[in-house]
């Protein structure tokens, strides 16, 4: 078998490669192996979607050329995620099963990375986890909006919610999260492949979105939806170009915090009682 490669060369600021990995985010990106401090190449089961990859990167960054390469799977996928290590969000670690640290002060989430599902790597999801570590949530009914590998829902649960549900309109993004449950003995949480419009299961203490600008603002009302007033919503995924757009659209709301990250934004708010 041989995959379709793309290789991409970032010799440029930080935040047009925040942004090309915004945009790769959404293409059924198989992985991504930093071969360089430069260069990214991206790996595709089919050639069709990389092809679709390339025409999107190449037509929204006219400046970063992109090279189509045919790769050998001789475990490719192994040798991208080995280079992953343990990162630190406040009082949380994220660690892959072969750097886990040792029993100590720090609350411990490990995730098996796979399929590109977050690892707690990005900007977006280390401002989602300290966030959740600012808000009550002994007792909350919590979900996660777009859950992917489900590290937040677990670090919810960790941090002792006591009804936690991660949704995803992505079967495989199920399927990782319910895997790195798994490895996750003392967290309770129940995923469900359901897309956010159809979903119907009350309101919730405390709703997680790292979702994208653009998706929380088309969602903006359902979101509001499933928060209790009172109830606090997390979100990020959001551009610091984008923020005033995205707040513009959550009327129901106050802001309570913000915290970015190179260009990435990540808000937390209170849904006023009507």
């Amino acid at each position: 078998m041989r995959l379709s490669g793309l290789a991409v060369p970032l010799a440029t600021e930080t935040s047009t490669a925040d942004l090309v990995h915004a945009t790769l985010s959404d293409y059924p990106v198989a992985a991504i192996e930093e071969v360089s401090q430069d260069e990214w190449q991206v790996f595709f089961v089919t050639s069709d979607e990389r092809h679709t990859a390339a025409a999107a990167v190449s037509n929204l960054f006219p400046a970063v050329s992109v090279t189509l390469t045919d790769v050998a799977d001789d475990d490719w996928a192994a040798r991208s995620q080995a280079s992953l290590r343990a990162i630190r969000a406040g009082g949380i670690v994220v660690a892959p099963p072969w750097d886990m640290q040792p029993p100590g002060a720090m609350l411990q989430i490990v995730i098996q990375p796979s399929m590109g599902f977050g690892t707690g790597h990005h900007a977006t999801t280390r401002l989602c986890l300290s966030a959740l570590q600012n808000v009550p949530l002994a007792g909350c009914r919590v979900i996660d909006v777009g859950t992917g590998s489900g590290v937040l829902a677990i670090a919810a649960s960790l941090l002792g919610a006591a009804d936690v549900v991660g949704i995803d309109d992505d079967p495989d993004a199920i399927q990782a999260a319910r895997e790195n449950l798994d490895l996750n003995v003392s967290a309770a949480v129940r995923f469900t492949v359901i897309d956010l419009r159809s979903f119907e299961g009350g309101t919730f203490d405390v709703v997680t979105a790292n979702l994208t600008g653009g998706l929380l603002m088309a969602t903006a009302d359902r979101l509001e939806a499933l928060t209790r007033p009172g109830g606090r919503l997390i979100l990020s995924g959001i551009m610091a170009s984008e923020a005033d757009a995205v707040l513009s659209c959550f009327g129901a709301c106050t802001v309570l915090g913000r915290a970015d990250e190179d260009e990435w934004v990540c808000v937390t708010l209170e849904r006023r009682a009507t």
